[in-house]
């Protein structure tokens, strides 16, 4: 397993009336972060609020290039992201003991934080495809070029980590400094993971290692 420090490419915040950041998500232009009784956005270049939707979000949040899903206790909505519409709801596998989300592969993957586990999904009626399991508390998902990456914060201790979709084998780990959580991860499909910081209401860009 490869081993490195996390490389922290910038952090954003913390943000005026948000008191922590559960999920972020990237629609190829701007983040999105789960506060609670809200989804705001803001613009990865210069850090400005761009918009804000009333909806619950208190956990991972996912976009499939059209909508939003949001966790929020025991259930995921399907958010129209122009209007903050709720389009349809479905059963959350952890029954709300869920954290991180993603969208893959026409797929739904929810983390499960305290079962360590992550579930792929379907997005349309929430039936559980498959499940992977992992060693350590699930705190946010992400996929990115055919590799599945989740974020833990257990301990007092967190880190990014690349696993094996297959058998949740850790391949690559990027620690996180200490005092630090990761709540949320996502890529925004090239260099960059964002992931909001469960302590305190920011959200941080990290280094993708390179393939060689």
């Amino acid at each position: 397993m490869k081993h490195t420090a996390a490389e922290i490419i910038r952090e954003y915040g913390p943000f005026p009336g948000v008191d922590r950041v559960h999920g972020v998500s990237f629609d190829g232009h701007q983040v999105w972060m789960a506060t609670g009784a809200k989804l705001d956005a803001f613009d990865p270049d210069s850090g400005e609020i761009l918009c804000s939707l009333d909806v619950a979000a208190d956990a991972g949040t996912a976009f499939d290039g059209e909508h939003l899903f949001q966790i929020a206790e025991a259930v995921i909505r399907k958010i129209d992201p122009k209007t903050g519409e709720v389009l349809a709801t479905i059963p959350a596998p952890g029954d709300g003991g869920d954290s991180g989300l993603a969208w893959a592969e026409g797929s739904l993957w929810v983390g499960q934080h305290r079962g360590r586990k992550i579930h792929q999904i379907d997005p349309e009626t929430g039936k559980v495809l498959r499940t992977i399991e992992s060693d350590r508390f699930v705190t946010g998902v992400t996929w990115v070029n055919g590799e599945l990456w989740h974020g833990t914060w257990e301990n007092n201790v967190s880190d990014v980590r690349r696993i094996d979709p297959s058998s949740g084998e850790v391949l690559e780990r990027l620690d996180m400094p200490a005092g630090t959580g990761v709540t949320g991860l996502e890529s925004d499909g090239g260099d960059r993971f964002f992931c909001g910081d469960g302590i305190i209401p920011r959200v941080r860009s990290i280094r993708r290692p390179r393939r060689t």
